[in-house]
């Protein structure tokens, strides 16, 4: 019996190893392999984001899951929950939602998540804290139509709650240096102008984007990744 992801991710392999899905063959949907395994799609979701990290899969928006045609070793880079990567460093977490509202998020935005011009999404600003300290930013713009349920974002950080509950299938992710805006600095307790680690993420479930959302650090955080 099936029932965890790592249970799926070993399914898949015994398929591909046993040449039942060849390189570069599409394999079944999501929902298709959920029905089958008879597990939850994020089970799924899951096993094979793991498997595609490992150079297994190959994962395309509107394309699909295919077999990689040659396999090959790629770095490993998961969306952390920023409550048990703070705590996974012995530090107390807290967490402060600043804002949450509904509006029409910037051109930028909309464009990056392809959306035309009016759509309406959901805004959420908070800040996350280690021992008390102003330790991330996160600036978050998510489509409520992928929320299957109505969620409580005083309680728990939108982070920690899409990556339990919202499956997400693609999506990119760029890293820059950013000197710390006046409301930054003043949100991180650092003077204007420091030198700030920022995270742009955008990701999708299938056609319908999920969320995107920038995240600035305070100075001092290091970002650790496997290859």
């Amino acid at each position: 019996m099936l029932t965890g992801w790592e249970d799926i991710r070993t399914e898949v392999l015994r398929r591909i190893s046993g040449r039942e899905w060849l390189p570069g063959a599409s394999i079944p949907t999501e929902e298709q392999l959920a029905e089958t395994f008879g597990v939850a799609r994020a089970t799924v979701n899951r096993a094979l984001r793991e498997l595609a990290a490992e150079g297994v899969l190959e994962r395309r928006r509107k394309a699909g899951t295919r077999v990689a045609l040659h396999p090959v070793r790629k770095a490993t880079l998961d969306i952390p929950v920023t409550r048990l990567e703070i705590e996974g460093r012995g530090q107390r977490y807290g967490y402060r939602l600043l804002l949450e509202a509904e509006d029409e998020p910037p051109p930028a935005i909309a464009s990056r998540l392809g959306l035309a011009p009016g759509v309406r999404l959901l805004h959420l600003v908070c800040l996350h804290l280690a021992d008390g300290r102003p330790a991330l930013i996160e600036d978050r713009w998510l489509n409520p139509a992928v929320l299957p349920q109505k969620p409580d974002f005083h309680r728990q950080s939108a982070n920690e709650w899409l990556l339990a509950h919202v499956p997400y299938t693609t999506g990119d992710i760029g890293f820059s240096a950013a000197n710390a805006t006046a409301e930054e600095a003043r949100l991180l307790d650092v003077p204007q102008g420091a030198a700030l680690f920022v995270l742009d993420r955008t990701t999708w479930e299938g056609d319908r984007p999920v969320t995107c959302v920038r995240l600035a650090h305070a100075p001092g955080y290091r970002m650790q990744t496997l290859i």
